[in-house]
């Protein structure tokens, strides 16, 4: 089985407090593998490690078969990431928006162009992609914002709580932009603190105190834990 992803004893200390502690886990490619715990358990930590944003204390790494430690150029050229709070400028329109993230990963002009029409396109926002993304509805705004994360094709992109605070039909529009991204191959990481949204994942790693209590499949957990949903899976890990 390919992983596009190896964590193995992945540690982060910030002074004497322990962030993330000893962590390890696999991820396949294509796969939607979700890390879920309360708000403190180290998931944001883990992910902003992933992406090179921070150095680990100790551990190993392994993104797209390169080692975090020395190839971060490359790495950064084969993943995505769209982080909690909205990365998109405001003061520039969505095609601005669209024309600089692909200059910044060097995409070929002519390329460009067609990522950026068919992006319009499967969003639905041709009537104004001239609009400053200001002006643009939260949910818009995190689509536009995944869609550009996806603009140079990256093999693995990190999501950071992406549907916090949308509605439910923009909730659901966004999961199908993941499942069309992980059916072309894509390995997505997304932290959620929606159990409703974890139902959606092919593997679910539940994280507290900066360790890792369960990694599963959400229907298998179910099943251990015998009860009907991932909100009681959660009680479960997090009273015992």
């Amino acid at each position: 089985m390919e992983y596009t992803i190896v964590v193995k004893n992945l540690t982060k200390k910030f002074g004497d407090f322990t962030s993330v502690n000893n962590i390890s886990f696999k991820v396949k490619k294509g796969e939607i593998f979700g890390l879920l715990g309360a708000n403190g358990a180290g998931k944001t930590t883990t992910i902003r490690m992933l992406c090179g944003l921070l150095i680990p204390t100790s551990g190993m790494m392994e993104i797209a078969g390169y080692n975090v430690f020395t190839h971060g150029k490359e790495i950064r050229k084969c993943i995505g990431y769209m982080s909690q709070k909205f990365s998109l400028y405001e003061d520039l329109t969505i095609i601005e928006n669209l024309e600089l993230f692909g200059t910044i990963y060097n995409i070929p002009k002519k390329i460009l162009q067609k990522r950026i029409l068919n992006i319009i396109a499967r969003l639905n926002i041709r009537d104004f992609a001239n609009s400053k993304v200001l002006s643009l509805p939260l949910g818009q705004k995190q689509k536009l914002a995944f869609a550009t994360a996806l603009i140079h094709k990256p093999e693995i992109v990190f999501l950071d709580e992406p549907t916090s605070g949308v509605d439910p039909l923009v909730r659901r529009d966004f999961w199908n932009m993941i499942y069309e991204s992980a059916s072309q191959g894509i390995t997505i990481i997304v932290t959620t603190h929606y159990m409703d949204e974890a139902e959606y994942c092919n593997r679910l790693c539940f994280m507290s105190n900066g360790k890792i209590e369960v990694i599963g499949n959400p229907n298998k957990l179910k099943e251990k834990y015998k009860v009907a949903s991932m909100t009681e899976v959660f009680q479960k890990i997090t009273n015992r």
